[in-house]
């Protein structure tokens, strides 16, 4: 499709989408304007590989207790890692606390509002510094995700977006159709979106349901493909190593605080104790627990 193609068939498809999601996106707390752009970014560190059902009531019990970035920033490891309770991959919350310390220290506890600034944040890259502009701050730049590659190739080329890193000619469709205005810009982005994660969904789309449904060309090429869009198997959880460390951080983090975990406890976790010994040594790389010379475990007491 050519630009000019791709920009006159999107007006009337962000028209239709527009109206879709006004009609019916989900009420999470961190949308329309109910936030602060910390919260819009911490929103999105935690909905990073994780549903957004699951994120809400942690994202509200995380917002109670550290509202802001200088909250966040002065508070013990071992609460921030408990808070993150069963989230996954839980290296994200010592990043999101390192974030926070940059934001108190050097931004004054406001985030800093252009793209070079955010991603030289601990721990945001490319898409989060895109969210918070287009969300929080209601900038104009294209959002790229896995729900918005999916969307925009299904409707606009008529192909699967096969996952992996976002390829130029993604980049470049994302960039194209994006609304001129600032206003409807950030709408398409959202509804845009969301249309991915309801509706447009990788292995069962709900096509009877899509509000563009009329306009898709992967719809009208009868959905050659579907569903294909991993580049490589995925990952079984049960028995590998994010068990392991799973395991062992709920242990610890089910203690009183300031406590330890002996090393015999340590040692009832997981039967495979090379698996064990070498799991706990990655997670005492990543900050996420200290060890002690007699080999029990605690979360770090900063």
């Amino acid at each position: 499709m050519k630009a000019q193609d791709a920009f006159d068939a999107n007006a009337e498809v962000a028209l239709r989408l527009g109206a879709w999601w006004e009609a019916n996106a989900r009420d999470l707390p961190w949308r329309f304007g109910r936030t602060t752009p910390w919260g819009v970014l911490v929103s999105e560190v935690m909905s990073q590989q994780t549903q957004m059902s699951r994120v809400v009531p942690y994202w509200q019990s995380w917002m109670e207790r550290w509202p802001d970035a200088r909250a966040l920033a002065d508070a013990p490891k071992a609460e921030v890692i408990t808070a993150w309770g069963r989230l996954g991959y839980p290296r994200r919350a010592l990043r999101l606390q390192e974030c926070a310390q940059a934001v108190a220290g050097q931004y004054a506890d406001e985030l800093p509002q252009t793209y070079d600034a955010l991603t030289a944040l601990p721990g945001i890259g490319d898409y989060t510094a895109s969210a918070v502009l287009s969300f929080a701050f209601g900038r104009r730049i294209a959002v790229i995700d896995t729900n918005i590659r999916r969307v925009l190739s299904r409707v606009f080329v008529g192909t699967e977006s096969r996952g992996g890193a976002a390829s130029a000619a993604e980049r470049a469709l994302a960039n194209r159709v994006l609304p001129k205005d600032v206003k409807r810009s950030v709408t398409w982005n959202q509804s845009v979106m969301e249309l991915g994660a309801v509706v447009c969904t990788a292995k069962n789309p709900l096509c009877d349901a899509c509000p563009i449904a009329h306009d898709c060309a992967f719809l009208k090429a009868g959905r050659p493909g579907l569903g294909e869009k991993r580049t490589r198997p995925r990952q079984r959880f049960q028995g590998t190593d994010r068990q392991v460390r799973g395991l062992v951080l709920a242990a610890l983090r089910a203690l009183p605080a300031g406590t330890s975990l002996e090393r015999s406890k340590v040692e009832q976790l997981w039967k495979d104790h090379g698996q064990l010994a070498a799991c706990v040594a990655s997670l005492d790389d990543d900050g996420l627990i200290e060890i002690a010379k007699d080999g029990s475990l605690s979360l770090p007491q900063g």
